[in-house]
């Protein structure tokens, strides 16, 4: 039973930090219709300034996942203004993908020049460090800050993106960005805003997922593919699809770390190939 829940909290926790960095890719890919591959890099960059805001200039863990948010989103818009741009619409996804896949190679390259190749660690506060009394066991309180993110991230993207004039207008421009243009709405200063809230999405769970997803030199290459994975299987756009996704595979992920760890990965690629099988579009996937 005590193995039971310790799966049980430790992939839903793990599947939250996918959820919350994923669906800023998801929201690129299935909204902007934009193979982001620099998502992790931006999560990355998230990190980074989160573990100096707190090491260097003694930040609180509040105030530097805020740093972390603010500063990737401000270091995001040289690249959102100058490539980004060009590749909105109707670029060809090979050319997205060449891009996106070269700026992360260049993010990678100036973050070890300037920081080291060493791992960055995020230092949590006492509060989310120790175990937390639920009555009839102990649990780790970080785990609960987690999936807490994880639940007020989705609620509030639902409502952003589904009840607000800004997602009207969002879906508006991508569905029809000229009819867009001709009725006064600003689709570059909506593809903005969005491009802005998917780079902060990924800094935000690249802080708050740092015990689980350690921040490294090459993080982004190796939660690259997991992240892409995570979007093809809950379908490009969809935020509930993302999020079942990420419950799913975490909980596959770790339920085959605690029962068989010498098989790595591979009940997370079992999952995802089952999963792509019985449902080719993703999970909630729509027809294009």
């Amino acid at each position: 039973m005590q193995t039971i829940l310790s799966i049980g909290l430790d992939g839903i926790s793990y599947g939250m930090v996918l959820f919350i960095i994923s669906i800023g890719l998801s929201i690129m890919m299935g909204l902007m219709r934009v193979v982001n591959l620099a998502h992790g890099a931006f999560a990355m960059i998230g990190g980074y300034l989160a573990s100096y805001a707190m090491r260097d200039f003694g930040a609180s863990y509040a105030l530097a996942i805020a740093v972390a948010v603010i500063g990737t989103i401000l270091i995001s818009i040289p690249l959102e203004v100058l490539l980004y741009r060009r590749i909105y619409r109707k670029s060809d996804p090979l050319i997205q993908v060449l891009l996106t896949i070269g700026i992360t190679f260049v993010i990678i390259g100036l973050s070890n020049f300037i920081f080291g190749p060493t791992l960055k660690a995020i230092p949590l506060p006492n509060a989310l460090s120790g175990p937390l009394d639920i009555g009839f066991r102990m649990i780790p309180t970080h785990r609960v800050f987690v999936i807490a993110c994880g639940v007020v991230t989705a609620l509030a993207l639902w409502l952003l993106i589904d009840k607000t004039e800004f997602g009207i207008r969002l879906r508006a421009s991508v569905d029809n960005s000229d009819m867009a243009d001709s009725l006064g709405i600003r689709t570059e200063w909506i593809y903005a805003a969005t491009f802005a809230l998917a780079v902060g999405l990924g800094a935000f769970g690249g802080v708050v997922g740092a015990e689980l997803l350690p921040i490294e030199p090459f993080y982004a290459l190796r939660y690259m593919v997991t992240f892409l994975v995570v979007v093809s299987v809950g379908g490009a756009g969809s935020i509930a699809g993302a999020l079942a996704a990420s419950l799913l595979l975490g909980l596959a992920d770790t339920t085959g770390k605690y029962l068989a760890p010498e098989y790595g990965e591979f009940f997370f690629y079992l999952a995802v190939i089952v999963i792509a099988f019985l449902f080719p579009r993703g999970l909630f996937g729509r027809a294009h």
